[in-house]
């Protein structure tokens, strides 16, 4: 390891290479704040220095985890004693904007808020949003494909990369950064690093579609008295806002109640006795005519008897005090410490059947339970936070189980947005066909062919690999 090291650090400068003492100040898990086991944290300061490391590993064998801004959740960045950490903290460069076909190149280290700050500057929007903004960086976001908060209107975030650069696991720079909406040709080998979590290869440049800013923005709370409202609601705002509906976030009581009247952190703008809460936001062009239309469903939605009781942000503070219980994660931590988190899919008609199943499950296991859920509803998306006692081994397995086990005859998905990491990969097979797993292991062997990257994360050792668990 130490004649590795020594070659790496010849690479990428005696600031490129972290060791000893200041490799533990680092974390390996956001969730615990467990500090970094690796062996060192590499920190090249390009491409170039990516693809020469990369080369001296795959000559050594030495296995790599990618980390980035490690605000996951699924134990993506975890590193053990044996490995190296490959962290894109120095390439955090926004190269270049081009204002008439509205793309932007940046390189994989950089922030998401400070992608957000460079559009804006030049007139432009990049609307990927998520609680991490000023944490998780792009290059996170594409290899695990994150969604957030504007998914119903903008998609995940797929959708808003045209083109990529990578290095694989021998050094090999795949330099695809395709700038048009249109390209047919061949094989589109950014779709292999999206959402692959870094176990395909290291993305090290993007470039980014952007939308014009919007001109308008109306936000609201409403209280509302049962799930069957909340979908008469999503579907009439769909009918009636359209495209402007950009976010329909929904509170059960156990998160709205806790965060506001039981921790005392919110001030809580609706009374706490309704069994739901949605936050739902809509963008466009033109305020007083964005502001009647909008104001006009919520009226259609009263006086249908969906919404028991609303509150209008009237500010950018009020808006931001509204966002702000919805994105309070400190505080369902500090509540329900130790926590389990979880992140799924499933069709939303099955949402209070689930959730209610849970919930009497979890008291059956654990009498002192409990659970908190919120979630991006528009797009099939709930984040169950569950406190179950105990942190231990035996009581994460029996909670994952009750949590995942009910999704596979739902047609729901482990993981919705925050990827498979360490943490789901052994309920991967829950949502994923036997062949499709069995595809993902020959990409994996086609492009990584000694296991080198971000290994055990996503998938399981093959049988035809001499891989064994860490």
């Amino acid at each position: 390891m130490d004649a590795l090291l020594t070659e790496i650090q010849a690479i990428v400068g005696p600031n490129g290479v972290i060791r000893d003492e200041a490799v533990s100040q680092r974390i390996n898990d956001w969730l615990s704040g467990a500090p970094c086991r690796a062996a060192a944290i590499v920190r090249p300061a390009d491409t170039q220095q990516l693809a020469a490391v990369m080369r001296c590993c795959h000559a050594a064998g030495q296995p790599v985890v990618t980390q980035s801004g490690m605000t996951g959740l699924v134990h993506g960045g975890q590193a053990e004693p044996d490995e190296l950490v490959i962290s894109l903290e120095r390439m955090t460069a926004v190269e270049a904007l081009d204002p008439l076909d509205g793309t932007l190149t940046v390189q994989a280290g950089a922030p998401l808020e400070t992608v957000q700050h460079a559009a804006a500057a030049q007139g432009w929007h990049f609307p990927l949003d998520l609680g991490a903004r000023g944490s998780c960086t792009i290059g996170g976001n594409i290899s695990t494909n994150a969604g957030g908060n504007r998914v119903i209107r903008y998609g995940m975030m797929r959708q808003h990369v045209l083109g990529l650069e990578a290095v694989l696991a021998d050094g090999t720079v795949i330099s695809s950064l395709n700038r048009m909406l249109k390209n047919n040709a061949g094989y589109d080998l950014k779709q292999l690093f999206i959402g692959s979590e870094g176990t395909l290869g290291i993305v090290t440049r993007a470039v980014l579609r952007l939308q014009r800013p919007t001109l308008s923005e109306n936000t609201a709370l409403l209280a509302v008295p049962g799930f069957e409202a909340l979908t008469n609601i999503l579907n009439g705002l769909r009918q009636q806002l359209g495209a402007n509906l950009t976010a329909f976030e929904v509170m059960w009581q156990s998160h709205y109640r806790l965060l506001t009247e039981e921790l005392g952190r919110h001030t809580p703008p609706l009374p706490t006795d309704s069994p739901y809460y949605l936050l739902v936001e809509a963008q466009g062009i033109d305020q007083p005519h964005d502001e009647a239309l909008f104001n006009t469903a919520l009226e259609s939605a009263f006086e249908a008897g969906w919404v028991s009781d609303a509150v209008m942000a009237h500010s950018g503070a009020q808006r931001q005090a509204l966002w702000a219980i919805r994105e309070d994660i400190e505080g369902l931590i500090q509540a329900l410490n130790p926590l389990f988190a979880f992140d799924v899919s499933l069709p939303i008609g099955s949402m209070p059947d689930y959730v209610e199943t849970l919930e009497r499950d979890l008291a059956t296991a654990y009498p002192d339970s409990r659970l908190v859920v919120f979630g991006h509803i528009g797009d099939g998306n709930l984040h169950l936070s569950i406190h179950a006692g105990n942190e231990d081994a035996e009581t994460r397995q029996t909670v994952e189980r009750l949590v995942y086990a009910p999704l596979s005859a739902l047609g729901g998905s482990v993981s919705a947005e925050h990827g498979i990491g360490l943490e789901k990969r052994d309920y991967l097979a829950l949502c994923r066909s036997p062949q499709e797993i069995a595809l993902m292991h020959t990409l994996k062997r086609a492009l990584d062919p000694k296991g080198l990257l971000n290994r055990y994360k996503v998938l399981a050792p093959s049988s035809d690999r001499q891989e064994q668990p860490a």
